[in-house]
């Protein structure tokens, strides 16, 4: 679950993270309020939504005047923001952030992730903070270093220290470092947080460390323990049919290809997934349906991937463990009817009452392609796709 800068740094001040001073606004009136209520010289406004690269679309602005502060805010709320993260169809505007100007004398990169790979919590950290952060990975990657930490052991200060050091801080920047990043630490792992990105993290002119940006994600497993992080949640931010699949309790995920897909298992969507890659085409969608789908879930599982007006086929791979076979036909049928099918569907049917599944499926009157396997499914929903 991602939330928004201004929820981040809300979160990280609650661990004692030094984060600067801002308020949310939703309206120009508010946030000349929130900018009077700063007492600061210069103020940034920032647009709030769920992407990077805001700055460099005009999402961020320094001004120096109340005045600037109104014309910005009518500016930023309600366009539509364009960055390299939101692709070319970008996201609507409705609030912004009023924060208090910094004196920066360097910027700097940190970051907290999960590396699957060792299990391990890695930080990442640069000195070349900023705009251009993925220009320095991609040319001088050797000025990008990761410093892991066993969870079962936790963070210690030579962990600190090492990050601190390959920041370049120095002195009693140091001793600030250190603390700044135990407790960005342990707010990764109180929250049960999958990312924590702090771009920039500023030295600012009288020497003091401040997070000037933030990114949280929080690991959605997870979420049944943190009520309160819940309530972060802006539906605004999600797709629309991704925010409808979790009302029928569906795991969907829009992808960019035509070629939609209903499975069970999140195991089988993967594999579905790349077999479709595998036969030249394009997955639209990840949709697990779950073990215990019921007609109805299967129904409104179908109907959400026909939302999506880029599908031009549609491939359904079911393995009846669990699920069984004539559960999933009767949802296939009945959403075809209700929908007025009008896409190539090719459908592979597998394990309990796969005979009666098929014989739904046959006595349906619905032009529906059936397959014998997994590579003959994907072969032919590849090819019904080219030919729509």
């Amino acid at each position: 679950m991602n939330i928004h800068e201004y929820q981040a740094k809300e979160v990280l001040r609650g661990f004692g993270v030094s984060v600067a001073t801002g308020k949310v606004a939703y309206t120009p009136d508010e946030a000349v309020a929130a900018a009077e209520s700063l007492n600061s010289a210069v103020y940034v406004v920032k647009a709030q939504i769920h992407a990077g690269g805001r700055g460099k679309g005009g999402g961020v602005k320094v001004v120096k005047t109340l005045d600037e502060v109104r014309a910005e805010a009518e500016r930023m709320l309600g366009m539509t923001l364009v960055t390299h993260q939101t692709g070319p169809e970008g996201k609507l505007v409705r609030k912004v952030y009023v924060e208090e100007g910094t004196a920066i004398a360097r910027e700097l990169y940190l970051s907290l992730l999960i590396d699957r790979g060792n299990s391990r919590v890695s930080f990442i950290a640069s000195t070349e903070g900023g705009m251009d952060i993925e220009e320095v990975a991609a040319s001088t990657p050797e000025k990008i270093l990761t410093i892991d930490v066993d969870p079962a052991a936790g963070i210690s200060g030579h962990h600190g220290r090492r990050i601190a050091y390959a920041l370049g801080l120095k002195g009693d920047e140091v001793k600030q470092g250190v603390k700044l990043i135990t407790a960005i630490y342990n707010a990764f792992v109180e929250t049960d947080a999958s990312l924590m990105e702090i771009n920039p993290l500023v030295v600012t002119e009288d020497g003091q460390l401040t997070c000037l940006d933030a990114k949280v994600n929080f690991d959605g497993n997870s979420l049944f323990r943190h009520p309160d992080l819940v309530d972060l949640r802006d539906p605004d931010e999600e797709d629309p049919a991704e925010r409808e699949a979790a009302k029928h309790d569906l795991a969907y995920i829009k992808l960019d290809g035509q070629i939609g897909c209903m499975v069970n298992g999140a195991g089988l969507a993967m594999a579905t997934m790349d077999i479709i890659k595998l036969y030249g085409g394009e997955p639209a969608n990840f949709l697990d349906v779950g073990g215990g789908a019921t007609k109805e879930k299967v129904t409104e599982a179908f109907k959400i991937i026909l939302s999506d007006p880029n599908v031009e086929a549609i491939l359904v791979n079911i393995f009846g463990g669990i699920m069984r076979c004539d559960v999933i036909a009767e949802g296939v049928v009945a959403a075809a009817r209700e929908v007025s099918l009008s896409v190539p569907l090719v459908v592979r049917l597998a394990g309990t009452n796969v005979d009666l599944g098929k014989k739904i499926l046959e006595e349906s009157g619905l032009p529906i392609v059936s397959a014998d396997d997994l590579n003959d499914a994907a072969e032919k929903v590849v090819k019904a796709q080219k030919e729509a």
